[in-house]
């Protein structure tokens, strides 16, 4: 790239470097009555070379919900067990200080080699309500919270304070809540990070260390959709809306991404085309919908989705019901969710999330436990815990995809780019830059930020030369939906009314199950009215009657 390259690395992020994290911080976990569950979890051991002494089966119920007495006797206790007799921690007492009184002894884990642990695909998922469990605490907790059912992943985080004897009935605070210390996160500290490789079934769950190590080398590549509500602030519910926007800024400003914003009252529409899919966020359907509930979903590889609900992980291992299993299914490599009613304040913040994932290099669990103010609750993490796309500075992961002419450095440079107008430079000075890249030629990503750019600056005749180049380029099916759905409208405003006809009937015989086909035919028959001709709606494909 020669000299381009240097002329784009003035305005890529600095970023900030983090050791990676080894596999020996972690502890895997299966359920021995599935074979399936021993698969996944000896595949990601050796993907991240988890030593083999720090595998665990349990002979677990194969149902996705377990009993409160189930978990404590065949999941909790052993693996405490199991993993003081390997010596991977150790629980001893210590008295903690007090002003006027005796100390008071605490029992907690006081060494540790492990941070995290991963539950594979066939562990159960929830833990049920058990009305028999009587507390002292009860009275003292909101009547709406005086629930003992919680997230597998949520309770076992607290494990390392089992000696503890904490109350079950309603959430605890997590104290690592929005810290921008990841090195606090430790079992000494009183947490263990939990996460999961599930789905819908095992090819799916062992997939998701794949995509994840995938975007590890090649950079979480794509675009990011942020789907709001538009709640009035005094709204009891707007902290969701803010929780998403925040999540988009730091995408916009931290990550250089492509950042669309959804501010309409109701979720994403099924036509709207959201292409090359790195990060969502969304808020409030029950089950998967719009873009998602498609056939071909365009997940890139690595990518990050979520959707907030109180029930987007009641099933897990379901390709249809709710949001978690749907996501994985079409593609997504991480995501949350609730198994049960957290109540909005016990839901990941994503905007937290983000920050520490993206902003300051977190691993995947890392910024999930940051993004939770409560645990033993309703939460469940889906992905590799170690997945960290941001560990690298942007200018690094550029010069690094440079070197091994990677297929993937378009994307990085449009992220670069993207950072450079955050910090004030011009359209048309972004867009020249780009338009002097040799690979600007070859990439469809690239050519339609010179068109936005090109657009954004008011200079419509090379915005549409732009969009025309892309589509003789390799853009993805629905980039093509979105260039052609741009170009059409950008046409007709400069009274090029035959040939938005042109591009319009073209995406129809592109995209023949197009959702929003009746929509593009109405327009077409507009566009023949105007040019004079409504008999030209017969040379429609066939299928197109509005």
């Amino acid at each position: 790239m020669g000299k381009f390259l240097i002329v784009i690395l003035l305005f890529a992020a600095t970023g900030a470097v983090r050791a990676a994290n080894p596999g020996d911080e972690v502890i895997v976990i299966y359920n021995s009555r599935l074979p399936e569950s021993k698969n996944v979890a000896n595949y990601y051991a050796a993907k991240r070379k988890v030593p083999r002494s720090q595998i665990f089966g349990f002979a677990l119920t194969t149902n996705e919900d377990i009993s409160r007495a189930q978990f404590h006797d065949s999941l909790e206790k052993p693996l405490a067990r199991e993993l003081e007799s390997k010596k991977l921690w150790h629980i001893g007492s210590q008295i903690l200080p007090s002003t006027n009184e005796p100390g008071k002894v605490v029992w907690g884990v006081k060494q540790s080699k492990i941070r995290y642990a991963v539950l594979c695909y066939g562990v159960p998922v929830r833990i049920e309500e058990d009305g028999s469990l009587k507390e002292k605490n009860e009275a003292d907790v909101r009547p709406e919270l005086r629930r003992n059912g919680a997230a597998v992943d949520s309770e076992l985080a607290l494990l390392p304070c089992i000696e503890q004897d904490l109350p079950l009935t309603g959430p605890r605070m997590n104290a690592f809540f929005t810290t921008t210390n990841a090195d606090r996160f430790n079992p000494t500290n009183g947490i263990l990070m939990v996460t999961r490789l599930d789905g819908p079934n095992a090819d799916i769950a062992r997939g998701l260390v794949d995509k994840s190590m995938e975007a590890e080398t090649n950079g979480l590549c794509g675009r990011a959709y942020f789907d709001l509500r538009n709640l009035p602030t005094n709204s009891p519910y707007s902290m969701g809306d803010q929780w998403i926007l925040g999540a988009g800024k730091v995408c916009q400003y931290f990550g250089g991404y492509e950042t669309i914003f959804d501010t309409n009252a109701a979720t994403f529409p099924a036509d709207f085309p959201m292409s090359q899919i790195a990060i969502y966020c969304g808020w409030y359907d029950e089950n998967a919908s719009g873009p998602f509930a498609q056939k071909n979903v365009e997940f890139m590889p690595g990518a990050f989705a979520y959707h907030l609900h109180s029930f987007s992980a009641a099933v897990v291992r379901s390709t249809t019901e709710r949001w978690v299993g749907p996501l994985l299914a079409k593609g997504a490599a991480a995501t949350m969710g609730c198994v049960a009613e957290p109540y909005l304040s016990g839901t990941p913040d994503v905007s937290v999330f983000c920050a520490r994932w993206i902003a300051l290099g977190f691993t995947f669990g890392e910024a999930a436990y940051a993004s939770q103010e409560t645990l033993s609750w309703q939460t469940t993490v889906i992905g590799d815990p170690l997945y960290r796309p941001f560990g690298k500075p942007l200018q690094t992961l550029i010069e690094e995809q440079d070197a091994a002419h990677s297929k993937w450095i378009d994307w990085s440079y449009l992220r670069a780019a993207n950072i450079s107008l955050w910090r004030g430079k011009r359209p048309s000075d972004v867009a020249a830059i780009l338009q002097n890249l040799p690979l600007s030629k070859e990439s469809a990503v690239l050519t339609e930020k010179i068109a936005d750019l090109y657009e954004d600056a008011g200079m419509p005749a090379s915005a549409i030369e732009a969009y025309e180049n892309a589509l003789k380029l390799d853009a993805s099916p629905l980039q093509r939906v979105r260039i052609r759905l741009v170009l059409a409208k950008e046409l007709a405003a400069e009274n090029k009314t035959k040939e938005a006809y042109s591009d319009l009937k073209s995406l129809l015989e592109e995209d023949p199950d197009y959702p929003g086909r009746p929509a593009v035919v109405k327009r077409i028959m507009e566009l023949a009215t105007k040019l004079g001709d409504p008999q030209a709606v017969s040379a429609l494909p066939s299928g197109s009657n509005p």
